[in-house]
């Protein structure tokens, strides 16, 4: 019996039993994000420093440790896939100084040096930023990810890390 989507993205982002997996979503994308992380006894880690007015706060990235099989996992996987909600890193880091190294990416500065919000975490904005990197740019952007995956304008699985200085990249076709 063939494995179903769910599945074989399971086995994608949980190849290495050693590596922790975060999704790093988009509060703006989801509807309901933080009322089902609580449905499912899940505190997401807001991913903007300092007080957020509840609006913010809802449209706000959020990290969320995964679980494999666990029922957020599970929901991300089968309802989220092909939607952009968010992207997934992979990392032998624990969640806060992971934390600390996504939040450092949330923030970029224009021309004029004026900070502005960087979406990083849009498979869209991701899918096409990365091949642009320099490798100085690259070694910043995954810090200590190990492989950072995302969907694809068809939905397939491309997942990105680095090798030699360069960005190394695979597709995995779902359908």
């Amino acid at each position: 019996m063939p494995d179903s989507l769910a599945d074989t993205l399971a086995k994608a982002l949980f190849a290495d039993p050693a590596a922790h997996v975060y999704a790093v979503l988009d509060g703006a994308a989801i509807p309901g994000l933080l009322a089902k992380a609580q449905e499912c006894r899940i505190e997401p880690v807001c991913l903007y420093r300092g007080d957020l007015i509840p609006e913010l706060a809802a449209a706000a990235p959020y990290q969320i440790l995964l679980e494999r099989g666990s029922p957020l996992t599970n929901w991300l996987l089968q309802e989220g896939w092909g939607k952009h909600w968010g992207i997934f890193a992979v990392s032998r880091t624990d969640w806060r100084p992971m934390r600390e190294h996504l939040c450092g990416l949330t923030q970029v500065y224009d021309p004029d040096y004026q900070p502005i919000y960087f979406r990083y975490y849009d498979p869209r904005v991701l899918r096409v930023y990365l091949p642009t990197c320099d490798a100085g740019e690259l070694r910043t952007v995954f810090g200590p990810i190990a492989r950072l995956l995302c969907e694809d304008e068809d939905g397939a699985l491309l997942r990105f890390w680095i090798a030699g200085g360069e960005l190394g990249s695979d597709r995995l076709p779902l359908q």
